[in-house]
């Protein structure tokens, strides 16, 4: 399986897919545009700013935005590592735990160092055939680097 994991995926290939994914498939990350920062075997960062679109009545990011975010920082892999691999990948997600610790009166970054176990859950549904569920752990940042949410986000994936 490891050879297989040899396709380069580009930055500017991923965030053309992220569009293509909120345009097509998914109409709400398109609304709330959310940015690719970074995505690599690894991590994945991305930002969504506070805007109109993502705010509430009391000025700081809507807790569906705060929600957007975490569901892509922590999705991306899968779909990162199903370009990667060449092969389709069904996933979900199967649960979600937030804390929100503060206000986001900012643009939020939202970060996931977790890609190594997105690759292994892939790995093991490859091998099995059965899907397989993995915790990742998400953070969100404001532009002063404070956290104001955490994120635990249960991927649902099976490799066809």
């Amino acid at each position: 399986m490891e050879s297989k994991l040899s396709k380069p995926i580009t930055i500017g290939k991923m965030k053309w897919l992220l569009f293509l994914l909120g345009t097509l498939k998914i109409p709400l990350i398109g609304f709330i545009k959310p940015r690719l920062i970074e995505v690599n075997d690894q991590s994945a960062k991305l930002k969504i700013k506070l805007r109109r679109r993502s705010k509430n009545h009391l000025n700081s990011m809507y807790f569906g935005a705060l929600a957007v975010g975490a569901d892509v920082a922590a999705g991306i892999h899968a779909f990162y590592f199903s370009k990667k691999m060449g092969k389709p990948v069904s996933f979900a997600f199967k649960s979600v735990q937030a804390d929100f610790l503060k206000r986001a009166e900012s643009d939020v970054v939202f970060s996931s160092d977790e890609g190594h176990l997105v690759m292994a859950a892939m790995k093991l549904s490859a091998s099995s055939g059965e899907r397989v569920n993995q915790p990742i752990h998400v953070l969100a940042k404001d532009s002063s680097g404070e956290i104001v949410a955490t994120f635990v986000m249960e991927v649902s994936v099976k490799v066809k």
